[in-house]
């Protein structure tokens, strides 16, 4: 059974596909490829040669960031080696010296040590092992149009990305703690080292909440970065951009602008009930499994479908899965998930099963 009404509050799900961008006045950007995304939903808001591959320089670093606080401890304690001593950006560590994980993810992202990369790689189960659970990762993340052949980003075949890939990265990173925390950091302290963040939107740019600079000859200059304003998390990322502040800078500015956030239902607050029979409850209120929160732009709506059965037989369990939610815009689907029970209902006990339970009981 379908049931379909506005969207006030509604339910979503992690599957969510990409909607058709609404035809509105985009900023000119000169990146020969760029994404803007919704952090939340993965919905694309503007976009060109997304999928395209190419060399990413260091914004490599956002996975390798993101496998080492998954890979060790932060207060682990690291020592330096001769051959994590690599060329190009550097947080100019010493041979023989040693640092915690978290001062190492410091200058990874701050100064986008490469040296702090290699350190960081070979202490998190040797380099090679490191790079695979890179990749291992990205196809986690259905990064599909990425390679990664070295945790730095310098140039190597066989290492590229796409800017859509990399916007997913940023939106999944900036979930953990650590990683949000240390990307969004202006200046850090490493013993005698004082590191500022390359990343010049944060300060400047309203909202800015974190994000990774890269440059090398065959990249060109890389960028991406996550703002909020309103509720709204988008990410921004520019591929061989010699512009690349002032085009994230137009990119936020059409897309808080142009779009709004529309909070869809919260995980686990009811939304719909369910007969039960023979239960000691007549239903059972159901709530999504996961909440949402969609980018809407003006003349855009979402309602929602609830597909239910008619009713369900106790004893039921709490968290059990009985229905689905779906999600609509302008009659599209766009995502689904689970509807669970948020209690569970026992069976109703019949005053014949009362009778002989005593009975067998004496």
């Amino acid at each position: 059974m379908s049931r379909a009404r506005p969207i006030t509050a509604v339910l979503l799900a992690l599957l969510c596909l990409t909607s058709n961008i609404p035809c509105q006045a985009a900023p000119t950007v000169s990146a020969s490829a760029y994404v803007l995304m919704d952090a939340d939903s993965g919905r694309v808001l503007l976009a060109r040669s997304e999928t395209a591959e190419k060399p990413i320089a260091s914004t490599t670093k956002l996975m390798t960031a993101l496998v080492a606080l998954r890979s060790a401890r932060l207060s682990d304690l690291v020592t330096v080696k001769r051959e994590h001593l690599k060329e190009g950006s550097s947080m100019y560590l010493a041979e023989g010296e040693t640092l915690t994980l978290e001062a190492l993810l410091y200058g990874l992202m701050l100064p986008s040590g490469n040296d702090a990369a290699e350190c960081v790689a070979d202490f998190c189960g040797g380099r090679e092992a490191f790079v695979r659970r890179m990749n291992e990762t990205a196809a986690a993340l259905e990064m599909t149009h990425t390679a990664f052949a070295n945790p730095s980003g310098l140039d190597e075949a066989g290492h590229y990305s796409c800017a859509l890939d990399l916007a997913r990265l940023m939106a999944y990173a900036m979930r953990d703690p650590a990683f949000a925390r240390i990307v969004s950091t202006r200046t850090a302290t490493a013993g005698a080292r004082t590191m500022m963040n390359h990343n010049k939107l944060l300060g400047a740019l309203e909202g800015c909440t974190g994000g990774k600079t890269g440059y090398t000859g065959a990249a060109g200059r890389t960028l991406v970065s996550c703002a909020e304003r309103g509720g709204l998390r988008l990410v921004a990322v520019t591929l061989h951009d010699g512009n690349d502040w002032a085009d994230h800078a137009a990119l936020y500015e059409h897309g808080f602008a142009s779009y709004h956030g529309e909070r869809v239902l919260e995980r686990g607050e009811a939304c719909a009930l369910v007969p039960v029979r023979g239960g000691e409850a007549s239903c059972v209120a159901l709530a999504a499994e996961e909440g949402f929160a969609y980018p809407l732009a003006d003349g855009e709506a979402l309602t929602v479908r609830f597909e239910l059965p008619d009713a369900v037989s106790a004893p039921v369990k709490a968290g059990q899965a009985l229905g689905k939610a779906v999600v609509l815009l302008d009659g599209a689907e766009i995502a689904r998930a689970a509807l669970l029970a948020q209690n569970g209902v026992k069976a109703a006990r019949t005053e014949g099963k009362s009778f002989w339970k005593s009975v067998f009981k004496n």
